[in-house]
């Protein structure tokens, strides 16, 4: 777990706490947000949803009154998951925002707080293998986003819909990945916060880090 655990001082300026820019708090704790509704939504199709569980309830009823209707069960399951799916697509529009406004933060960052330079000035094992993973990440939420977009889209373009299995299997193998990396990354924060050289990571990237700093600058 030790290699995935994020280190709160800047790796450029050793001396100082990481700061991170408000548009790059916003866009984590939105990204938060988005990939856990996104989540959830799958998890609710997977379980209270799914299309079998619900087409066996309501055969169950139909069965009770006036016996059972094939088509009537399947249409209810299948409206009943495409709602869940609906949602789970607009979580997948605002990601792909998020994803977009990620990317292009990156032009305008700080020079200190670029990801590509804190990856060159990253110095032994451990950095060099946190920057790698993050920017595995991004590579899997741009692969998720793609292929959703492929889903989302496929009944305009036909060589989407000839690619449907295919991609929607990538989605899904990519987001096994995300959760991996999100049990990682909570595990890693988890322990960081339990050495004190690293403790207070959490509360860096609700108020932007640099705490230490200003304390020491006013004694």
């Amino acid at each position: 777990m030790s290699i995935i655990e994020p280190k709160r001082r800047d790796i450029i300026h050793p001396g100082r706490i990481k700061r991170n820019s408000a548009p790059l708090r916003l866009w984590h704790w939105a990204s938060v947000l988005i990939i856990s509704g996104s989540l959830i939504t799958v998890l609710i199709n997977s379980t209270i949803t799914d299309k079998q569980a619900i087409n066996a309830l309501v055969k169950q009823k139909v069965l009770e009154t006036k016996g059972v209707d094939h088509d009537l069960s399947r249409s209810v399951a299948g409206a009943l998951e495409d709602k869940v799916w609906a949602v789970h697509t607009y979580f997948g529009y605002v990601l792909a925002a998020l994803l977009l406004f990620r990317f292009l933060l990156e032009f305008f960052q700080l020079a200190d707080q670029k990801l590509i330079r804190q990856l060159k000035a990253a110095k032994g094992r451990h950095e060099l293998t946190v920057k790698i993973i993050y920017l595995i990440f991004y590579g899997l939420l741009l692969i998720m986003v793609i292929t959703g977009l492929g889903l989302a889209f496929d009944d305009d373009f036909s060589f989407l819909r000839s690619a449907h299995r295919q991609i929607r299997d990538i989605h899904g193998f990519c987001m096994y990945l995300i959760l991996s990396f999100i049990a990682l990354h909570l595990a890693g924060v988890f322990l960081a916060e339990r050495k004190k050289e690293s403790a207070g990571i959490i509360s860096d990237m609700v108020n932007g880090g640099g705490s230490e700093d200003r304390y020491h600058a006013g004694k």
